[in-house]
């Protein structure tokens, strides 16, 4: 029998009106489990007319039979329409895809306009974000635009289109259920940092700034401390910081003050909800869990959390931050604001011909300015498109450029880790990968990582590297330009060399080798604005327009084609599988292959990412990203022999060449195997791993894992068993099927 739920009607704070709450019997929540509690206005503040209302919807909720979507036309003639909307409007067809809404309001021109376009990928501060600034003639000082600082600071997609033609933005949103799973995330955080005793600035901190550093409710509710600018006190005085800045777009300080006294509210609550919970678990377990020591400890703290998302109060405290962080969008003082029928935000547009009114109209989305931390709303977007007069100072020429950044990637601790699929999935559609790495510390484990993902999904040939900081690489024994520059290369073919002895010799990364010096830029004082560099750095940036210029030249047409001998397969899979499945083992703590056991919390955090169908990973665990990369190197290995060439034996370069776009197609079509066999296929298992509760549940989730990521990815042996033969019959006919598309595609070109 499913599960029944009743509505009820409250008042949300500050707010005059009533609205009604209610657990919806068809949608998950954030743990993937049915009856994400709702809230929705009633849009009356008559006490009376809220109950009529109220006892709609406790019908809808009584009788399973309305709970269709093909049932709500019927529903529109017995029902009020608020009742109606309230119930049918979220279960109707899925949210279109944010990046589809802002094609629709900007285009992003290609190759056929005459446009490069340029995937920015880098470790973070490694200074990507500053080297697009100089692209698109953005002042450090007025304009901070995109924002930038030594943490995460770009958090969404932020995609640029030089253009003559005026301003325009379009910037879209997460969904309201992923806004608050991870407001959920924060606020359990809160809820254990009071569990372990911290004090009310530090359960601050585990609200205002998610674990992975991305979601940062202080930017949109602003901070508990007295200082808003502390950084100014250690500022020297020849520095100008971006803090010190456009004092006059600072919050007001009775806002400010409103801010503060709200988080202290906040805070209280998350006191007395953690308090009340730890006490009911103290009783049912016959002793006080915060006196729990070692391993009992860990299961009273997994138990607490446990009990913590499952109280009323924890929801509804998350729904009022929610509330809170949907009343910001009120205050935009400008811009087409686009929302869900549910109310939620989904796209904002704004177009002048004022280039500072635009800057300073987009960085409410994109900014980590200090005194406007309790406005920003950029802890909400999912991606920012803009299009406008953004063209680079040092430059004569407008070049045609689209200019793709996204999150950093982190520091991997070792070179094998997965590129994240956020960053190896959008390789198809640039024309260069521009890899930003530190030249103070070259080619450590996460470009590594980069190149080895370049290398074997295809798209070596459109690698470049532009290193920052070369002006502070320093030494006796570096007296000049090319001193430095020989110093920084013997980095780059130093981690070639280990690259191509890590993939046995792959031909694809001998010809990276050849080719990666012309494609290596030196750049130094990028903290300076781009008339004040030195004429050899502003002369290296024009060698990297010239650069993004020439990527959209068309490739010469392909001499010969490749035939392959199928059998070699199965020893590429059985390679990919087994170079996927060691090192999972090792972070569930079940096997030994030098990969350190992770805690498990953060198993849990990943298991619970999946299970509510919000990301593909967490963090530094990404399950689906590290099966597409064993997947394609060992295939990438595959494709490196052919039988033969056909219809005559290709030199090395025209051969790669030829085998990189095949290993193009293979690369897209594994992330749709991965995704599916991994997450879709295996959801519920998912869900019920995370389901997993009280003592022992922490290595029987483990367990759990394991057996999901096996029958993902079934190691194949002699015997060949049903899944694994599935799965070596779906890796073979993308292979196979890769091959025949390329000779089709092309064999008239080359006849």
């Amino acid at each position: 029998m499913p599960r029944m739920y009743t509505a009820s009607k409250t008042r949300t704070q500050g707010r005059p009106g009533w609205v009604i709450t209610f657990r919806h019997p068809l949608r998950n929540d954030s743990q993937g489990k049915p009856g994400l509690k709702m809230r929705r206005g009633l849009g009356t503040s008559d006490s009376e007319v809220a109950d009529a209302l109220v006892a709609e919807m406790n019908a809808l909720l009584s009788d399973p039979s309305w709970w269709n979507a093909t049932r709500r036309s019927e529903a529109e003639h017995a029902f009020s329409p608020v009742t109606v909307a309230a119930f049918f409007d979220e279960i109707q067809a899925g949210r279109a895809r944010p990046v589809d809404i802002r094609e629709r309001a900007i285009p992003l021109p290609g190759r056929a306009e005459g446009y490069a376009r340029v995937l920015f990928v880098g470790t973070t501060g490694a200074g990507k974000t500053t080297l697009l600034r100089h692209l698109i003639g953005s002042d450090h000082d007025r304009d901070r635009f995109p924002s930038t600082s030594t943490a995460k600071t770009t958090v969404s997609d932020i995609e640029i289109v030089l253009s003559p033609d005026g301003y325009e933005a379009a910037v879209t949103f997460m969904s309201e259920h992923v806004a608050l799973a991870n407001i959920e995330e924060c606020l359990a955080a809160a809820c254990v940092a009071v569990f372990e005793g911290k004090r009310d600035d530090d359960i601050a901190d585990r609200l205002l700034n998610h674990r992975d550093q991305r979601f940062r409710l202080g930017y949109a509710l602003g901070t508990l401390g007295g200082s808003i600018v502390p950084e100014d006190d250690f500022a020297f005085e020849d520095e100008s910081p971006e803090e010190a800045e456009s004092v006059d777009e600072a919050v007001p300080v009775d806002e400010q003050v409103g801010n503060r006294e709200r988080l202290r509210r906040y805070v209280a609550r998350i006191r007395a909800l953690a308090d009340a919970v730890s006490r009911s678990l103290s009783v049912d377990l016959g002793e006080d869990i915060k006196r729990m020591s070692g391993s009992d400890l860990d299961s009273a703290e997994e138990l607490f959390e446990g009990a913590v998302w499952e109280s009323e109060d924890f929801s509804t405290l998350a729904q009022d931050i929610l509330d809170d962080l949907l009343a910001r969008f009120e205050l935009l003082p400008e811009g087409e604001l686009a929302r869900r029928r549910s109310g939620w935000p989904e796209s904002w547009r704004f177009s002048t011909t004022d280039r500072t009114a635009f800057i300073k109209a987009v960085r409410w989305f994109a900014s980590n300015h200090a005194p406007q931390y309790g406005r920003l709303l950029t802890p909400l977007v999912d991606g920012i498109r803009v299009r406008g007069q953004l063209y680079p100072t040092f430059a004569e020429v407008q070049p045609k450029l689209v200019l793709l950044d996204g999150q950093g990637l982190g520091h991997t601790p070792e070179s094998s880790s997965s590129v994240t699929t956020q960053v190896t999935s959008r390789f198809p559609e640039a024309d260069v990968i521009l890899l930003v790495d530190n030249a103070q510390q070259p080619m450590q484990a996460a470009p590594l990582s980069v190149l080895r993902a370049v290398a074997t999904s295809g798209h070596q040939q459109k690698l470049a590297v532009a290193f920052t900081h070369f002006d502070n690489v320093k030494g006796a024994n570096l007296p000049g330009f090319a001193a430095k520059r020989s110093h920084v290369m013997a980095s780059v073919a130093n981690g070639l060399a280990n690259l191509r002895d890590a993939l046995g010799g792959s031909a694809v990364v001998r010809i990276m080798e050849q080719s990666i010096d012309a494609r290596c830029y030196m750049l130094g004082g990028l903290d300076r604005r781009s008339k004040e560099l030195p004429k050899g750095y502003q002369g290296e940036l024009l060698k990297l327009l010239d650069n993004f210029a020439r990527s959209i030249l068309p490739p010469p047409a392909p001499p010969a084609f490749p035939r392959y001998n199928p059998d070699g397969l199965p020893l590429a899979v059985l390679a990919a599988t087994r170079g996927f499945e060691r090192p999972w083992l090792g972070r569930l703590g079940l096997g030994q292959d030098g990969v350190p056991k992770e805690h498990w919390t953060r198993i849990k955090a990943l298991n619970r990412r999946i299970a509510g169908e919000l990301d593909l990973e967490y963090d530094s665990l990404r399950p689906v990203a590290d099966l597409v990369s064993r997947l394609t190197e060992e295939v990438s290995r595959f494709l490196d022999n052919p039988a033969s060439w056909e219809p005559i034996d290709p030199t090395e370069e025209e051969g790669e060449a030829a085998l990189d776009q095949i290993r193009q197609i293979v690369h897209a079509r594994f992330h749709s195997l991965a995704v599916h066999r991994l997450v879709q296929d295996q959801l519920d298992d998912w869900r019920r791993a995370f389901a997993l509760r009280g003592s022992g549940s922490t290595f029987s989730r483990a367990q759990q894992i394991r057996g999901i990521l096996e029958e993902a990815a079934p190691v194949p042996d002699a015997i060949m068993a049903a899944p694994s033969a599935v799965f070596l019959s779906e890796v073979r006919r993308i292979v196979l099927g890769a091959i025949d598309e390329y000779r089709d595609a092309h064999q008239g070109g080359a006849a």
